[in-house]
């Protein structure tokens, strides 16, 4: 399974694409997509779109895992980025890609397996998951592979319920 996760923004978009099989995640490619400070909003936006259609486009993925907003402190912070994050879904929808969102605490618990875990720990796990010399920068890369490999182990699961209800076994 090829797993694009996202961690969205307006500035800066994390990504990282990792493919999973068995117990194995490989890591693909990480970045991030970042639009110009001071253009207009809708402008970064737009960039927003073009860069993540060649993204999904390049390497084809089975399945988008996206970080679940949560209100913070900044009412226009979280209004901005959850317009990049609609233009994010729109670009998955028009891709034909599911779509699976995780809570900063889903996130913590499939990594490091606890959900109250510091970023930096969260870090150093996504690094020895995916057997990388140094932790991804910009952390929003980090944090977008960290999704990616939260959905790998929530899919498995996801999956061997479905086959065992299908087949007529008792979950």
């Amino acid at each position: 399974m090829r797993i694009l996760g996202i961690d969205p923004g307006y500035a800066i978009v994390g990504f990282g694409v990792v493919s999973y099989h068995g117990a194995d995640f490989v890591p693909l490619e990480y970045g991030a997509i970042t639009t110009e400070a001071g253009a207009r909003f809708a402008s970064r936006l737009s960039a927003i779109y073009e860069d993540l259609d060649y993204l999904l486009n390049r390497f084809r993925p089975d399945c988008m895992a996206i970080e679940r907003l949560y209100f913070t402190s900044n009412q226009k912070t979280v209004i901005d980025v959850a317009q990049a994050r609609g233009v994010i879904v729109l670009c998955a929808e028009q891709h034909g890609i599911p779509l699976y969102e995780y809570t900063p605490l889903q996130v913590k618990q499939a990594v490091v397996g606890y959900g109250k875990a510091e970023k930096k720990q969260v870090m150093d796990m996504t690094k020895r998951i995916l057997k990388l010399a140094k932790i991804p920068k910009p952390d929003d890369a980090a944090d977008a592979l960290a999704l990616a490999i939260c959905h790998g182990h929530c899919a498995t699961g996801i999956q061997y319920r479905e086959t065992k209800v299908r087949t007529g076994d008792t979950v």
